[in-house]
């Protein structure tokens, strides 16, 4: 189990403190259909992790190995073979220095490339693509703070890289950049104001990366930060937080559905670079800033003044018989990924990748219902029918626990009722989000 997952539940646990304080103050900081987007979208960022984090810190071994300039063997901690440096007397403990001098040092370099990794992701389209998962919501609350890319991963470990050649070992890169991810997850909020003085100054915070999340033309592209603050105050990319920010992205989602969220800059990309009758446009359009277009495909709209007394969130209803299936289905698709997130490194690839592939498809549905999308009704009728006949299967064949089978095709008879008997509400035609 990696360090993140292992956070998972003090997440959660920071969540509902999060819900309770918007409770007893009365401010409503958090909508159940789009947390549920938010944690969609970090489900299968979690697991696409299965498939891509082998490949990335393969990549990271393998340059270690090959090309690093220095070995930092002598640095990394080997607590019962060295003698600890005593620091203190009488009570009797010890700290090992070089490898506490280690870990900070490796702490700071990573936060360091994460900035750059960061920031490039807001000024290369092709990166923008994979990161704007994470800005699309139009809240701020700790659940954005889990809504992350399920391919932003397989781009940004390029940035790390310079740490492997340098010499860097594996392990302590990779609990570095999960301790740097984990510490990202509390500023994600708006219960907390500012801190004192010297926090603002050194590290980035709750007021600091509400401002990154702005989409008011003086806050955007600004406060990249993940750790330290400093380094935007060094490379000119500070701002602080003035008047409250506006949250999401120029161009709205308008979806809850976290497949939609993970590629709609790629399909725009690929249809603006498809049109496109000049090469030098076709790569500036993939490589270029995020935003710009060639004249021949028409002025995109630029950033404009909003404030959060007119900026109208994107909320469809949807009656509440219907939000709570979409809860149950949300629920569901939640214990099955701990299960196989759990389970990944024992089962064959292929069936980690049919069970990911399941749940993808049940997150879609949950979104779509959130959309009152006709779509969504047609998706989950054939998940749920695909459901109650696998279970069927394992019941009949004896290949599955019989009482698991039983409870498959109960919940999915269950299901399918309270779909059919509010399909009705499903009203909304508009195919993009699935496209």
């Amino acid at each position: 189990m990696s360090i993140i997952q292992a956070s998972i539940p003090l997440f959660f646990l920071l969540i509902g403190a999060e819900l309770l304080w918007s409770r007893v103050t009365g401010r409503r900081v958090l909508r159940l259909n789009d947390s549920l987007s938010d944690l969609s979208c970090g489900i299968l960022s979690q697991l696409s992790g299965v498939f891509t984090k082998l490949l990335s810190v393969g990549i990271f071994i393998w340059v270690g190995e090959r090309w690093a300039v220095q070995r930092w063997a002598p640095l990394v901690p080997a607590w019962p073979e060295r003698a600890p440096f005593e620091v203190g007397g009488s009570l009797g403990f010890s700290v090992d220095l070089p490898a506490l001098l280690s870990w900070g040092v490796v702490f700071v370099l990573v936060d360091f490339a994460y900035y750059w990794s960061h920031r490039y992701a807001h000024e290369v389209n092709l990166l923008w693509a994979g990161h704007v998962v994470h800005h699309s919501s139009e809240e701020y609350n700790l659940p954005v703070a889990l809504r992350q890319s399920a391919l932003h991963g397989l781009m940004s470990w390029v940035f790390y890289i310079p740490l492997a050649f340098i010499g860097v070992p594996w392990r302590m890169f990779v609990a570095c950049n999960a301790l740097n991810l984990i510490y990202q997850f509390w500023i994600h909020t708006r219960a907390v104001g500012r801190l004192s003085p010297l926090g603002e100054l050194v590290l980035n915070t709750p007021s600091h990366h509400r401002v990154h999340h702005g989409v008011n033309p003086k806050y955007q592209d600004k406060n990249y930060a993940g750790v330290f603050i400093v380094f935007d105050r060094w490379f000119g990319t500070f701002q602080v937080e003035e008047e409250e920010p506006v949250y999401g992205i120029t161009k709205p989602l308008k979806s809850w559905n976290p497949l939609w969220a993970n590629v709609h800059v790629f399909v725009q990309i690929a249809r603006d670079a498809w049109r496109a009758s000049r090469w030098q446009d076709k790569l500036r359009i993939v490589f270029g800033r995020p935003g710009w277009r060639p004249a021949e495909l028409g002025e995109i709209e630029r950033p404009r003044e909003v404030s959060t007394e007119t900026f109208q969130k994107y909320d469809p209803p949807v009656p509440p018989p219907l939000a709570w299936y979409a809860f149950t289905q949300f629920t569901v698709a939640l214990g099955a990924s701990f299960l196989l997130l759990q389970r990944a490194d024992t089962l064959p690839l292929a069936q980690s990748a049919a069970g990911a592939f399941f749940i993808a498809i049940a997150l879609a549905g949950v979104g779509g219902i959130f959309e009152s999308a006709k779509w969504a009704g047609t998706l989950e009728t054939a998940r749920l029918l695909t459901l109650a006949t696998a279970s069927a299967w394992l019941w009949w064949t004896g290949l599955g626990p019989v009482p698991l089978a039983v409870v498959g095709i109960a919940f999915s008879a269950v299901s399918l009722a309270v779909l059919l008997r509010y399909r009705g509400a499903l009203t909304q035609t508009e195919l993009a989000p699935l496209m």
